[in-house]
Formats: structure tokens, sequence, C-alpha cells
């Protein structure tokens, strides 16, 4: 069996919502390759099946023991630029970072979980012109990891995709770098020696005495590679290939280094100097009906509240038989903590993405029809910093930062604030100018702990308390979905409501 939506909440593509209510507009629903941001920090994105030595090749890139990459299976490693060498561990659950050294990494972590993230600051002068962020193996993502590998690719700009010379590239890769071709970042592959090293045919003279081989073996590696690549993906052909011996990467990062900076220069262009009606006098116009654009906010939060439910009651359905297929053909009871923290992580930034586009959707229509016009984007962010001001005015609109955490009794509990937040979060970016804060879901330690001991390995019973799990986090999302849109509709109508009482918009 699997969840289904909640009583009264319609499945999207049947009839429509209840008589009167307008429809949501369209909301993104799967994650995709998003446009990078201008404040977005730029990051390479490193990432590659088991067995191709990518921590190998980021270690020599950064000029420090491989060992030091260490992090658990399934964290992601994000290398910055720093004076000091620090480590720290973001594990959810917890307001705060944990100091973890590399061998804390290698041995285990003395925590209840897995840390979604690990971030290393090195003094090293690469890190100044882009971060690094290290991913887990593509074989071992699954649908929900390739959606937040995208996510993060897309915002930092640049993949770096590492395989070996006796690999080929699986069905996950080339799904995955199909997505990512149809999008505006750029991509470097990497080959590394095989398990055997680069083919080392050699001739000999009559005198018997060794000559060098009449082709390179790397680059016929790499040629190999490239059209077994472009085969299947051939919009991928203005991506640079490099091979690697492990200790030589002049080539390649110099590749990077020129990749950061006429893509931080692109960035910067993209935003001008002072957005068009960031400043000056708005006037509200004097024929405008209060009545009318405030009964519409109303059916119209209401609407995009239930679409989003619906969206993310089909997405729960879905992510339960994919960990039902799991533990019974796939990872078993054992892994089952990881593969439902990686749905969790990926639905996630499904919902946040869905929310954030139907408050902006919100916010322009509402103000145009205020406002008599269309808004340009400077007087729309006035009035979004206005109502994020207003929430907390709200009585439902306090403690918005709210992760929720799934316990081992398949129940949910939740914890508050933004460093709660911040530690669920694989690849931190720019600081968000949403009006509301992320959607936040992840399991507890003690999913970890219960799943992982000898004495629970029945897959019935890790079925079972799959889907009582789910159906808790459904229920406590279409909740939470209804909360943060009921505040939105009150913090922005007060905004708007005290534009009217006094003919200009006061943000």
């Amino acid at each position: 069996m699997r969840p289904g939506p909640l009583p009264g909440v319609d499945v999207p593509g049947g009839p429509g919502g209840a008589a009167g209510l307008p429809r949501c507009g369209p909301l993104p629903t799967r994650l995709g390759v998003p446009e990078p941001a201008s404040d977005e920090p730029l990051t390479v994105v490193a990432a590659g099946p088991a067995g191709a030595a990518r921590r190998e090749v980021l270690a020599a890139l950064l000029g420090v023991p491989s060992g030091m990459l260490a992090v658990p299976t399934g964290s992601t490693l994000l290398v910055r630029h720093d004076r000091t060498a620090t480590r720290a561990a973001y594990v959810p659950g917890y307001r705060q970072p944990h100091s973890y050294g590399a061998d804390q990494a290698a041995a285990g972590p003395a925590l209840a979980r897995p840390p979604r993230r690990v971030e290393l600051h090195l003094p090293e002068p690469l890190l100044r012109h882009f971060g690094l962020l290290d991913t887990p193996d593509t074989d071992t993502l699954g649908v929900a990891g390739g959606q937040v590998l995208l996510d993060a690719v897309g915002r930092g700009g640049a993949l770096l995709f590492v395989i070996g010379a006796d690999q080929a590239f699986g069905a996950a890769e080339l799904h995955l770098l199909t997505q990512v071709a149809r999008a505006s970042v750029a991509v470097f592959f990497v080959v590394t020696p095989g398990t055997g090293g680069w083919a080392t045919a050699t001739g000999t003279q009559d005198t018997g005495e060794s000559v060098p081989p009449a082709v390179d073996p790397a680059e016929v590696s790499v040629e190999a590679h490239r059209a077994a690549l472009l085969a299947a993906v051939p919009a991928l052909a203005e991506a640079r290939w490099f091979p690697v011996h492990q200790a030589e990467h002049p080539g390649l990062r110099r590749a990077l280094v020129g990749w950061a900076a006429d893509e931080g220069l692109r960035r910067a262009s993209l935003q001008p100097p002072e957005l068009p009606g960031e400043r000056g006098r708005v006037s509200v116009p004097p024929d405008a009906d209060a009545g009318a654009w405030s009964e519409w906010l109303e059916r119209q939060s209401r609407s995009c509240a239930r679409s989003i439910r619906q969206h993310l009651a089909l997405e729960l359905a879905n992510t339960h038989l994919r960990v039902v297929q799991e533990i019974v053909f796939g990872v078993g009871c054992a892994g089952l903590p990881q593969l439902l923290d990686r749905e969790m992580e990926a639905l996630s930034l499904l919902a946040t993405a869905q929310c954030d586009e139907a408050v902006r959707a919100i916010i322009d229509e509402a103000a145009a029809r205020v406002l008599g016009a269309p808004v340009p984007e400077g007087v729309r962010r006035r009035i979004a910093r206005a109502t994020r001001l207003r929430l907390a005015d709200q009585p439902s609109g306090r403690d918005l930062d709210r992760v929720l955490l799934v316990t081992s009794t398949a129940g949910v509990g939740d914890l508050t604030g933004a460093a709660a937040l911040d530690a669920l979060v694989g690849h931190p970016g720019a600081p968000r100018d949403e009006i509301l804060p992320p959607v936040g879901v992840a399991l507890s330690g003690g999913c970890w702990q219960h799943w992982r001991s000898p004495g629970n390995d029945d897959p019935s019973g890790a079925r079972s308390w799959a889907q009582r799990a789910l159906r808790e986090v459904e229920l406590e999302l279409c909740r939470e979905v209804s909360r943060r849109f009921e505040v939105i509709r009150l913090s922005l109508g007060a905004v708007l409501s005290d534009a009217l009482d006094h003919g200009i918009l006061l943000a």
C-alpha cells in the first residue's frame, strides 16, 4: 500500500478546486537545474561513480592529503577558503555544527547520524576563485539524490565529472548528464587511470630497446570516453576533457580558474546597480477597489496551498514506492535511513521551490491589482521585505523556520531556528531573500540507530514503518503549507491595506 492524499484534497490532474476558487499558477513538479543567481557563490560540484579516484583528484588540486577530504558515506564535503584550516559537521537535529576531524570521518562519526554536509576551510589560493563541493558517488544517489545534485550544480555553476579509464557511463550518469546539458553550466570531465593504470603498450626495436608507444594511452582513453558520451548526450560537445595522472593538474586548474573569472563577470553583470522602482514614491490609484483584491488574495492563497499539498502528496506516494522497492530489492533495512533521508532532502527542496514560486506570483498579482499595473522588480522586493517583517505580527507566523524530524517510532518531531534549518542544507548558497524560510525535513539520529542495529532486519516491519512515517510527514507538511499561506495572506494583506489607507506604498 502507499499513502494517499489527505481527505478532501484533490489529486492533480483531476477536477479543479472547489467552486469559485482560482487555480494556482504553474508550479515546479520536479527539481531540475536552476539558473544561478547573481549573488550565488561560485562552486565547482564534483561527481562521478565509485572507484574513479575522485577524492585523489580533488586532493591534488588543493594540495592536501586525500585523507583530509574523507567524509561519511552519503555526506557532502564543501571546501572553501579561509586563513585558518577548520572542519565542521552539520547534522540534522542540532542547532550548532560539530567539530569534526578527518580521523573521525575515516573511523565513522561519533554522532547519532551522519551529517548532511561537512565544511572544510583551507588557506589554499585556488579556493579564492571558487568553492569545491564533493558529492556522494553517482551510482548510490538514486532518483532523489540525482535531483539534489542537479540543484547544487545549477546554483554552483560548474560540474567536474570524474570517471576511471576502465569505467563506462552508466544509465544513472547519462541521465544526470542529459539534465545538466540542458542548463547553462560549465562541464569538465576528468579521466583517471583505472585500477591497472593506463594502457602501457610499448614497442621494441630490433636492438631490443624499449621505445615509447606510438600513441598516448591516456589520450586514447579520453577520446573513447568522449565518443561514448557524445553518442548519448551530443549537447555536451563543448565540454572540456582532461586526462589526470593524479599529481598533474595544471591544465585542469587553469581551466577552472578561467571559468570562475568569466562566470563571476557574467553574474555580476546580471544585477543592475539599482533595480527599477527600488526608490521613490509609489502611489495607489484613487479608484483602487479594496474589496476585490482582498477577496482575490484570500481565494488565491488557499488555491496555492491546496495545489502544493496535492503535489507533495503525490511525491510522497512515489517516494513510498521507491523506498519499498529498495527495502525488498536494494539497500535493505540497514540502508533505509540513508535512502529515506535523501528522499526527504529532495522533498524539502521541491516544497521550498513550490512555496517560493507561488508566493512570488501572489505578490505580483496582488500588487498589480492594488497599484493598477504590473510592478517593477524593485517595488516587488519592497513589498516582499515589508511582508516578511509582518510575519512575526501574526500568531501563526512565529517559528516558521521549523525542521521536521522523522523519529524511530515513525512519528514527526520538530526543531525551530535558522541554525537548525542550516544544518539540513547539503549545499549552502547565497542568503535567501524570499519571504518564507525553507521547508526542512530530515531523519533523526534515532532512526539511524534503530535500523542499523542487528535486531531490526525485518523487511516487512521496515515497509510498515516507512508507510507510517511518510504518512506522518504528509500530514505535517500539509498543515505547515496551509499555515504558511494563511500567514502570507494576512501579512501581505496588511501591507497592501496600509498602502490603500495612505494612498502610497509605505514599504
